[in-house]
This record gives C-alpha cells, sequence and structure tokens, in this order.
C-alpha cells in the first residue's frame, strides 16, 4: 500500500495545479513551458490522398486522446502475429497565443509504432522510423501564432516488415514473437515553448541534442552525503552574445527546497551549443532503494542580468550502485536480484500498451508488492511512462535498446548503436535504471565495446553496468548471465535473463476445481509434449519455487563464486508468443488485468529479503472450497524453518520441506471450514500465519474500483479499473465461481471490458464470466465529465452497481499544463536501505591450488578457473574419470559444488575421497546449473572426484521456439565421460 499522507499531498497538488491551469490559462509566462498534448487529436485508419493538408475535410473522423493504438480492439483478442497493421493517419487541430511568437517551439514525441510521417501546415517536418525511442521536431519556423489554427498531421504505418527508407533495412525489434504490434501514436506527446537562449531537449536522432545530465558521486550512504552534480548543453539562437550564469536548485519529494548552488558562468555566441555545469557536496540526502522511490526535483537554471531565462525542472533519485564479487551492490548493500522479464509492451486487453500514467504505476507497483525488486524489459527501449514508474514504485531496471535473438552486422548493428545511444540520453536521469542491456543473445567483443564506448560517451557517471545476455567469458562486459540457467562468478554480477517459462491460466486452480482441468493438459506445442505451458496454479506456483531454490541455493553468502539472481519470465500475461494452448502467453504472476494467480504469492514468500529472508511469509497454495470425498495434497510456501498444518483446529502435522520454501501435506481429506498453515522459526516461535476458509453458495456480484492515487479525469484516455466477484451471503468470494456476468454502462465512458477464456476471449463483451471469482474490466473516461454507472447482473446472482464520477479535464486550443504523471505520488513502504548486512555466510570457501588429472591434465585447471564456458573432461573412459584437487590449506571439507557437463540431462554417479577417505558416494541430480555434494566431514588437502560407473541419461535438452536445442554444458558427453564445468570446495561457516 502507498503512504495514505504522501497520496493526500500529491492528490492536493494535483487539485491546485488543476485549479490554477483552469484560473490563469496562459496568461502566466514563465520562462519555459511544458504542455501537453495528448487531447483532441482525429484519426483515419487507412491511407488518403492529402490528408497532410491543412484544409482537408476531418470532420467525421474519431476524436481520441492520446496515447492511442489504432488497434486497440484486438489486443489479446488476435494472436500478436494476426494482429492489423496498415496506414493510420492523425490529425490535431491546436493554436498558440501570440506571446509564444518569436520563442523557440518544439514537439516531443514519447513514440510511435512503428514509423511515420508528420506534416504541419502542410509542411513535412520529419519522420521518424525505428518505432521504439523518442524524437522531437523543432517547429519554430512552421508554426502559426494568435488566432490562427495550426494543423499537424502524421501518417503512422505499423508494417511488420517496415523498412528504413536510406537502407532499405528492417528493423532487427519488429518481431511478430516479442514485440506486439499496438500501432499509431501509442505514448505521450507534449508541446515546449522556450526562449531562444534555452537548455536543449534530449532527442540526439532528431535534434541532435543531449539535454540536461543529472548524477552524484562521492557517496557517504551512513551520513546521508554526496556531490550532487548537473550538466546542461545549452544553445544561443538569439542574435547577440548572451553571458549566462548556470545555477541548480534541489527541491525534496514535498517540494521543499534542499539546496541552492551555482555553477560556471559563460559567454556562448549566437549560434553556440555549450556545456555548463555545476556541482555541490549536499547532506541530509535520502537515498533512492528498492521500494523507496524517493525523487528529487532538480531545477537547472539559465540567468542573464540575474534574470532567468530558462529553467528545466528534472525529477531523479539518487542511488550508489557498484557491481562486483559477483554481486550488485546498492547503497552498500548486497541485493540479490530477482524479479521479471516483462514485455516492454507491459500491455492490457483492449488497450494495448496504451495506458494512463497511473496505471502503468498500479502495475508495476504489483511487481514491488510480491517483493520483486528488478523488472528486465525485453528486446526493445521500454516506454518513458514505464521507467518513470519504476523510479516512483522503487523498482529496479534493465534496460535494453532493441535487438532480437541474435548479433547482427551491418545496417542492422548501426541502428542497434543509433538506439542505444538515444535511449541512454533519454533516461540517464532515471535512477531505477541500473543495466543498460545491449542484446537478448551474446554479442562479440567487438560490439560490446562499441556499446561501452555509447555508455562512457553519455552516462560516464551515472552507476549503470552495460552487458548483454550470456557474455559468460566477456573481458568487456560489466555484466551477462544466460536464460534457464544457473550461473556464478566472484567478479561480474552473473543473473539469470529468464527462468520458468512455465504457462498457465488463472482460471485453472487445480484437477479437482471447476471446470476440472488436468494439469498438463493442452495440445502439444511444435510437435513437442506440451505440460509445462498448460499448467494449473497449484503446479505452476510449485514449479516456480522449485525453479528459484537453484538461485536461491546458490545466493551470496553462499561462497566466493555466487549467482547474482534471476528474473522469472513474465509478470503479467502477454499478447505475444506463447507455447500453451490459448493465444497469448500465460506464463504471468498475474493475469492480464493484473489479478494475482498462486505464483505471484509464492514468489513473494520466497523474495521477502534483500538476500536472506528479512520477514518470514507464508502461504497456502490454493483454495478450500471442495466436493465431499475430495483428498488432495496441500501445498504451503512459507519462509519459515518449520509449517504446521491445521484444519479446524485440529492438527494435520508438519509439512514435508522441499527446496527450502515448499512444505507438503499429503493426502489430506477435505471438510468444510478453516485450513490453517502455522510457520515457525527454529526455536519454535510462531512467525507467519496463513489462513483459507470454505466460503458458502454464491449469492451475489461485488463490484469495486482499484484503488488510485488521482482522480479519475475526463480526458478522453483515463481509464478506470473494476473489480467484479461472485461472492457467498457473507461477503466471502466463491473461488470456484464461474459465473458469466452482464454489464450495463451509463454515462460518458467507453466501455473496453476485460478477459477470459473463451470465444475472442471476450475482449470488449459485455458478457463476462468470472473466473476463480473474480474478473476485471476496464472502462474509458470520455471528453465530458460526469456520472458514470456499471451494472452487473447474472443468473441467480443479487445484481451490484457501481457509480464513479469523472473530474473536468482542462485543456485550450488543444493544450493542457496537466501532465499525464501529476500527482502520482512515490512509493516509500520499503524504506531506506538497511544499515545492516544482507546475508550471513552459510559455508567457507577453501581455494584450490591446483588439480591432477589421469586425462587432459593440462586442461584440469580450467574446472576451477571461474569462467563457465571452458572445463576438464576425461578422454570417455572410465578408468580416467577421476580428477584430484590440492586445497590451499587444510580443511574440514563439508560440502562440493559442481557444474558438470550435460548438468540439465544426466546423473553421474560419483565417489568423492578426502586424502584417501571416502566422504560420498551416491548420484548426482540434474539441475539448471550446480549440484551440490553434501559430504561426512573430514579434514583433509585432497580433493579427489571420480566416476563410479556410466552417467544416465534423463531428459533430453529443451528445443527452442528457433528449433535449436538448448544446451547444458560444453560438449554432448559419452557414458563414462566426467566433466567438471567448475568445482568449488567448502567448509562449515562458524556459527
Amino acid at each position: 500500500m502507498i503512504a495514505s499522507g504522501r497520496i493526500i499531498k500529491s492528490a492536493l497538488r494535483l487539485i491546485f495545479v488543476v485549479a490554477c491551469a483552469t484560473a490563469v490559462s496562459f496568461a502566466a509566462s514563465p520562462p519555459r513551458r511544458k504542455f501537453n498534448f495528448n487531447v483532441d487529436w482525429k484519426i483515419w485508419v487507412g491511407d488518403l490522398p492529402n490528408a497532410a493538408d491543412p484544409d482537408f475535410d476531418d470532420s467525421k473522423w474519431r476524436t481520441v486522446t492520446l496515447p492511442y493504438a489504432w488497434n486497440e480492439d484486438d489486443a489479446f483478442r488476435k494472436d500478436i502475429k494476426d494482429l492489423p497493421t496498415g496506414i493510420a493517419w492523425y490529425r490535431k487541430h491546436f493554436k498558440l497565443p501570440e506571446r509564444f511568437r518569436g520563442k523557440k517551439i518544439f514537439l516531443e514525441f514519447e513514440g510511435i509504432r512503428q514509423a511515420g510521417d508528420f506534416y504541419l501546415n502542410g509542411q513535412h517536418i520529419g519522420l521518424s522510423e525505428n518505432g521504439a525511442m523518442a524524437f522531437g521536431f523543432d517547429i519554430t519556423d512552421y508554426v502559426k501564432f494568435g488566432g490562427e489554427e495550426n494543423v499537424l498531421a502524421a501518417r503512422i504505418d505499423n508494417d511488420w516488415n517496415y523498412r528504413e527508407r536510406a537502407t532499405r533495412t528492417k528493423f532487427q525489434w519488429q518481431d511478430r514473437n516479442f514485440n506486439a504490434n499496438y500501432g499509431g501514436i501509442v505514448k505521450n506527446v507534449y508541446l515546449h515553448v522556450t526562449e531562444r537562449l534555452y537548455q536543449t531537449l534530449p532527442l540526439y536522432s532528431s535534434l541532435g541534442t543531449v539535454g540536461v545530465y543529472i548524477y552524484a558521486d562521492d557517496f557517504a550512504i551512513p551520513k546521508g552525503e554526496a556531490t550532487i552534480h548537473a550538466e546542461s548543453q545549452i544553445k544561443n539562437e538569439e542574435d547577440v552574445t548572451r553571458e549566462v550564469q548556470f545555477e541548480v536548485e534541489l527541491l525534496d519529494l514535498d517540494g521543499k527546497l534542499v539546496a541552492r548552488f551555482a555553477g560556471e558562468r559563460i559567454a556562448i555566441a549566437p549560434g553556440e551549443v555549450k556545456i555548463v555545469r555545476a556541482a555541490s557536496r549536499i547532506s541530509g540526502l535520502r537515498f533512492w532503494s528498492w521500494g523507496y522511490g524517493y525523487l528529487y526535483t532538480v531545477r537547472t537554471i539559465l540567468l542573464v542580468n540575474e534574470r532567468p531565462v530558462d529553467v528545466v525542472e528534472t525529477k531523479t533519485g539518487f542511488r550508489k550502485t557498484e557491481f562486483k564479487d559477483g554481486m550488485l551492490y546498492l547503497n552498500d548493500r548486497a541485493i540479490h536480484i530477482h524479479g521479471y522479464a516483462q514485455r516492454s509492451t507491459n500491455e492490457w486487453p483492449a488497450v494495448g500498451s496504451a495506458v494512463p500514467a497511473w496505471l502503468s504505476d498500479y502495475s508495476n507497483g504489483l511487481m514491488v508488492e510480491g517483493n520483486a525488486n528488478l523488472v528486465r524489459w525485453m528486446h526493445v527501449t521500454p516506454w518513458k511512462q514505464d521507467i518513470e514508474s519504476c523510479d516512483r514504485v522503487g523498482l529496479m531496471e534493465a534496460m535494453p535498446a532493441g535487438d532480437a535473438e541474435s548479433d547482427v552486422s551491418g545496417v542492422q548493428w548501426e541502428q542497434r548503436k543509433a538506439l542505444m545511444r538515444d535511449a541512454i540520453i533519454y533516461n540517464r536521469n532515471n535512477p531505477s535504471i541500473i543495466f543498460y542491456e545491449c542484446g537478448n543473445k551474446g554479442i562479440s567483443e567487438e560490439h560490446m565495446r562499441e556499446m561501452k564506448e555509447i555508455r562512457d560517451l553519455y552516462d560516464p557517471h551515472g552507476g549503470r553496468a552495460i552487458g548483454a545476455r550470456e557474455m559468460l567469458d566477456s573481458k568487456v562486459a560489466e555484466y551477462g548471465g544466460e536464460m534457464l540457467y544457473v550461473n556464478k562468478s566472484a567478479t561480474r554480477p552473473l543473473w539469470a535473463m529468464e527462468y520458468s517459462r512455465d504457462e498457465g491460466l488463472r482460471k485453472y486452480w487445480d484437477d479437482f476445481t471447476p471446470p476440472y482441468h488436468k494439469d498438463g493438459d493442452g495440445p502439444p506445442y511444435n510437435g513437442q509434449p506440451a505440460q509445462a505451458y498448460n499448467r494449473n496454479m497449484e503446479s505452476h506456483a510449485v514449479e516456480d519455487v522449485l525453479r528459484w531454490y537453484d538461485y536461491w541455493e546458490q545466493r551470496p553468502g553462499t561462497g566466493k563464486r555466487v549467482n547474482a539472481g534471476g528474473v522469472n519470465i513474465i509478470f503479467s500475461d502477454t499478447n505475444t508468443h506463447h507455447r500453451g494452448s490459448e493465444n497469448y502467453r500465460t506464463s504471468g504472476e498475474v493475469d492480464a488485468v493484473r489479478i494475482k494467480k498462486q505464483n505471484f504469492y509464492a514468489n513473494q514468500v520466497m523474495w521477502d529479503g534483500w538476500v536472506d529472508v528479512e520477514r518470514p511469509r507464508i502461504h497456502i497454495i490454493g483454495h478450500w472450497n471442495y466436493r465431499p470425498g475430495v483428498v488432495k495434497d496441500v501445498y504451503v510456501v512459507s519462509s519459515a524453518v518449520r509449517v504446521e498444518l491445521k484444519l479446524n483446529g485440529r492438527s494435520l502435522g508438519w509439512g514435508e520441506q522441499s527446496h527450502r520454501f515448499l512444505f507438503a501435506f499429503h493426502r489430506v481429506k477435505w471438510e468444510p471450514g478453516m485450513l490453517e498453515a502455522i510457520g515457525y522459526d527454529a526455536n519454535g516461535r510462531i512467525v507467519c500465519t496463513a489462513q483459507v476458509k470454505t466460503a458458502g453458495p454464491p449469492a451475489a456480484i461485488r463490484l469495486t474500483q482499484i484503488e488510485r492515487p488521482t482522480a479519475w479525469v475526463a480526458d478522453g484516455h483515463d481509464l478506470a479499473l473494476i473489480e467484479v466477484e461472485v461472492v457467498d451471503a457473507e461477503g466471502n468470494r466463491c473461488p470456484a465461481a464461474l459465473n458469466l456476468i452482464h454489464f450495463d454502462i451509463e454515462g460518458p465512458a467507453e466501455w473496453r471490458g476485460g478477459i477470459a477464456q473463451g470465444p475472442n476471449n471476450y475482449i470488449l463483451s459485455k458478457d463476462l464470466p468470472v473466473e476463480g471469482g473474480v474478473n476485471r474490466v476496464l472502462i474509458r473516461s470520455r471528453r465530458q465529465p460526469g456520472l458514470v454507472t456499471v451494472k452487473a447482473t447474472a443468473d441467480g446472482l443479487r445484481s451490484a452497481a457501481l457509480a464513479l464520477v469523472s473530474k473536468p479535464f482542462p485543456a485550450q486550443d488543444g493544450l493542457s499544463q496537466i501532465l499525464p504523471s501529476d500527482g502520482l505520488p512515490s512509493r516509500l513502504d520499503r524504506g531506506p536501505t538497511p544499515m545492516s548486512p544482507s546475508f550471513k555466510m552459510t559455508r567457507i570457501p577453501v581455494k584450490i591450488l591446483r588439480a591432477v588429472a589421469r586425462a587432459n591434465a593440462e586442461r584440469a585447471q580450467a574446472s576451477f578457473d571461474d569462467n563457465e564456458r571452458t572445463a576438464w573432461t576425461n578422454d570417455g573412459k572410465l578408468s580416467t574419470a577421476w580428477i584430484e584437487y590440492e586445497l590451499a590449506k587444510e580443511a574440514t571439507v563439508s560440502e562440493i559444488v559442481l557444474k558438470l557437463n550435460n548438468f540439465r540431462t544426466k546423473t553421474h554417479p560419483l565417489v568423492v575421497t578426502v586424502d584417501g577417505r571416502e566422504v560420498f558416494r551416491g548420484m548426482t541430480a540434474v539441475s539448471y546449473g550446480y549440484y551440490t555434494i553434501r559430504c561426512r566431514p573430514h579434514k583433509g588437502r585432497r580433493v579427489k572426484i571420480q566416476l563410479s560407473s556410466a552417467v544416465e541419461q534423463k531428459y533430453l535438452p529443451t528445443t527452442e521456439l528457433s528449433g535449436k536445442k538448448l544446451s547444458d554444458g560444453l560438449t554432448e558427453g559419452a557414458a563414462s565421460e566426467l566433466g567438471i564445468i567448475e568445482a568449488e570446495i567448502y567448509e562449515g561457516a562458524s556459527p
């Protein structure tokens, strides 16, 4: 939850802004103005001759407010590959007051999909083509003032096969698998007014300018101190040389002045572009952190003759990052990465990606609520609105530029570099961005160097690591990591770029709940069984526990080489490539309208800590509404040491623990009442509890508006999110209910509806079933404010009605002073970064001096070189299937951690001796990387690992979308081959 006081203050600020905008309109004239340019556009789907002409009759075109995808009706109704494409024209009529004459006028577009030609008053002003990045136009010489009308026209083409005109080359990220094609002007648009001596905009490709750069260094985290730097690119388009004084003001989250300091005083001649700088040591700072989106406003001011001629306000936060010892450090505290790989479109049903800013905060805030600390946007630069949202909610980000599943060369590589440059310049002041990602697949060292040079040129002080997926042995990349598998390092952070790709509908609880979907039932995928992509929620949640355990087991505190974490793919169900039975991907921890699935809670339990568990939690997977006679296993996810289950106050005993967090209770016979799970610590104290109870028969419908921090406004774009539930006579949600609900709507609003399994996924339908007793719908405001009533009825249930009121949205001549994110509060739930250590050492690594082997002895060192791209293997003979390690000191060996060749598909019968004494004999298990051998502790200096018999094939390698088989090691090993990629030896930590 967001602190209520902060919401109230933000709401009051917004009310004040609205009131001022209504009262003074354009009477006030500060040196710089930024207007919301989203309202009152006209749209026509199809290509029309002469639509760029200012006198063209668009009176019969549809009026919309941006952002708006012209094919939004098909979001989640159609498979990604079938989303409509083509030409759409957007036109806008607007006026500028006479007093703006003689000033500079710029348009800023946060992005379109895919390409667009833009015309102002009939003149072509520019072209944007990459479909991912912000761009802008200097329209000073094209625009009219006073009472004269301006007409802006845009011809937008979202063809999947669009090619850059100058090179006839397709952009690599125009991909039918991951980049949902919602066409049109799908991001915010702004109009800027400045004096002719001004600070530039960060729109490099279109304007050739880099804007303002804010950063901090020389941190003293415990003291709350840092040196704050401000740099601003300024341009003089006056006809005389000016002497400019650069000053900076720092305002806190409540708008109070924290500091004011002066920078350089320079002379700038007509036509010159220069960088001005200022810096000051500041104390009493609050540092941005996970779940603590504390932001400052930095005002950079240009003064001429002591008079401000330009003021730019930049929202930013200050945090210290380090990337060392295989870990990420945030504000001097190690943090194990746990979060989500999310599609950059971050889309919703029947809307696509073009949602209001509060809904971005709601969606991204849910990740933080679920204890995710990082979102890895996939393949394509995220929308600025989502980046700013992550700033507010305290969610770290990995920001890509644009890529697909391979390295490229030539024009496509130059396109990728240009996009990364533009994205860095545009987003370098956003504190939530921690990683710059150069590819969803490894790239060459030379390409990595080129990307790093871009980062070093445009963001040398931002505290952001640059790397790409894989890059395990790169000498240039500052981080890396594979998908699915566990990687470790003693130097750079290596984290899983995506794991747990399983899919499952929220509709399916388990085998025993209507509609009685048997876990795994579904059509094959690419001719292979697809049980993992047609899961019930119960098995999906259990799978998430199993998969996370692999990363948690190798977390910071477990040795010198550690795993830096991983991100689960994906957070919300997405209108992109899928392997399950639906025509969209159901891998989400929440569904497409952000209703939580059971795996959301599983991750929430496991992730509640920076590294080690800090807040014990517990969750019972499922519900407690079954038919008489049902006997089933009950699963509990908990970070407690032991878990007890009680049914109606009667103990059912202790859970069978596995994978640290999973507790199983077998063959529990259902009876109505209360099921309670109780978590205990090592001393037997109760640390957490959870309950589920049996609901009565469905009796009524309940409608609730999802809470939001700002008013629902009549801007023609804002969305209200409404939850519908089927409840019993006492108001308890009925978890097995699947009732079909009919909706009616009255008043100035547009029905956008929800999503459910069925014909066309029920997109836009006013008849929508609940699933698991709940669903959600969206309604969009119109330009007229007023009362809106939503009514819901269903056979056999008491009906419900909900009244909402949309508030006026002030706009004049196509411009508004209310920006899309105005009034949205920062989320401060988790508080500042704790000063205590985030982990305790669980074992002590013992250094290996050297190794000897009967076969390939010259390669033995490769098995402990902290490089997962090298390995030692024997020659395939059982007699040579051994290796012996000499330790740097005598140690009581208690654990050995191995990354074996073919770790995913084969098990290895091993014998381990320490100074000749056998301490382990057994079979390894298949894994996603590392296997831990727990030995009988014995002191010695020589550790021998030997294959006792042939390895056993357990699984076949996973086949990727491309048809390529995912490797699980460096070679396809023979039956008597022992291959060790990395070996680590440990003794126990002191109590």
